[in-house]
């Protein structure tokens, strides 16, 4: 159980870093409009570091920004990505980013904004800890391997088993899911006695239902990039994203998914948007290792690394000394993990790492 309380960053929690205030802001879904990309971008140029770093729920962070600076909140709340400012480190929202494009067994794509609505009308739901996760999954197992604290995964195009800390406990219309979801959250509350998420909290959850097994996150939303079922998946390499590439993106198409394993889905790319992406720096290219490197911040961003780890994992890139899934941390903290396997390479000192 946890001893300190939840510091988990929003936009109006910010945490200090090294190089400044960061702020983590909630995608519900992985969502984000175009016009919300050209705010998110002023918002780097102007008030950060020039950069938006993708994260492994799915959301994005702001650096290098000023704690007594408002603006950011003003601006990001005019551009509708706080709907409710009590329930925004809350707001945590994972769906299956290809549903309704390719694979799987249910369309989630419209779960995600329900889930999000209801979650901010349900005044007792902002007390959540910012690292309460749910997530819906339509059926293909991608974001049940994130380790959600409740999760809806289909079974067929009409139903699916609620989990709860991964254990299925009930069978639940697809239709009643979003429901089904703020109800359990709303009891994990009610018992929770300090606790961050839904396997820290002892006692039964209910008979078991029956359960289909969860296969692991595989495929282009987890593993590959390029053109699937007339998306396109494309990676950022290390997850960071200029604010020049932001407007790419946002001159790319309507919406934009960000994947928890930091990679971009555009559901209504053209013809030709590949070779766009390309040219401002993204990867397209399936064969390619860029989507499967990720590290944490490094220094000089975080006090606690022991080395650069971003700079180390773009020179191994171009080295191409980097095989399958490789995450690179400063320290023994191994922020940004992956979940499943992977290589950790945790730094011991300047250009050294274990693993």
């Amino acid at each position: 159980m946890p001893v300190r309380p939840d510091a988990c960053p929003g936009v109006f929690a910010l945490h200090d870093a090294a190089d400044g205030a960061l702020a983590r802001v909630r995608l519900p879904g992985g969502a984000v409009g175009a016009a919300a990309l050209r705010v998110l971008a002023g918002c780097a140029d102007d008030l950060g570091d020039g950069a938006v770093h993708l994260t492994s729920r799915g959301n994005v962070q702001l650096r290098g920004l000023d704690r007594d600076d408002h603006r950011l909140a003003e601006r990001l709340t005019a551009a509708g990505l706080l709907p409710s400012p009590a329930h925004e480190r809350a707001r945590n929202v994972l769906a299956s980013p290809l549903s309704g494009i390719a694979g799987g067994l249910a369309d989630v794509r419209a779960l995600a904004p329900a889930l999000d609505r209801g979650l901010c009308a349900r005044p007792e739901l902002a007390a959540l800890p910012g690292r309460f996760l749910f997530a819906l999954d339509d059926g293909r197992g991608d974001v049940a391997g994130e380790e959600p604290d409740l999760c809806w995964q289909a079974v067929s195009p009409g139903r699916g088993l609620l989990r709860v800390a991964g254990t299925p406990v009930a069978e639940v219309p697809i239709a009643r899911a979003v429901a089904v979801l703020l109800d359990a959250a709303a009891e994990f509350l009610d018992g929770a006695d300090g606790a961050w998420r839904a396997r820290d909290v002892p006692g039964p959850q209910g008979p078991p239902a029956p359960a289909e097994p969860t296969a692991p996150p595989e495929g282009p939303t987890a593993a590959r990039v390029g053109w699937v079922g007339g998306a396109l998946v494309c990676s950022p390499p290390l997850g960071e994203l200029s604010a020049a590439q932001l407007r790419v993106l946002a001159g790319a198409g309507p919406t934009v998914l960000v994947t928890p394993w930091r990679t971009l889905v555009l559901p209504d790319a053209a013809p030709g948007t590949d070779a766009r992406l390309v040219a401002a720096g993204f990867v397209v290219d399936p064969a390619s290792p860029v989507p499967l490197v990720s590290a944490c911040a490094g220094r000089p961003g975080c006090a606690k690394a022991l080395a650069d780890v971003r700079a180390d994992a773009r020179a191994g890139l171009a080295a191409d000394r980097f095989t399958g899934r490789v995450h690179l941390s400063g320290c023994a903290r191994r922020c940004g993990s992956p979940r499943g396997a992977h290589r950790a390479l945790v730094a011991t000192g300047d250009g050294r790492y274990a693993g």
